[in-house]
């Protein structure tokens, strides 16, 4: 459990430090084809359909991979 919640961290602390120092490396994230954008005079609305797929698809070939 220990080994999972210091790998949680640093993965998220690498994230964090990209956000801050180099926000152009992700800026393309959210900008997908298939991310859906609802703008309207009442209020905007984002989906991120595909954004989401790939982190799902990501998140879970690291699961496979670490835990065998």
């Amino acid at each position: 459990m220990a080994r999972w919640l210091m790998l949680t961290g640093a993965a998220l602390l690498l994230l964090g430090l990209t956000l801050h120092f180099a926000p152009w490396l992700l800026h393309w994230f959210g900008r997908l084809p298939g991310d859906l954008r609802i703008a309207s005079a009442r209020g905007k609305v984002f989906i991120p359909l595909t954004s989401m797929l790939i982190v799902s698809i990501v998140v879970t070939l690291l699961i496979n991979l670490l835990r065998r």
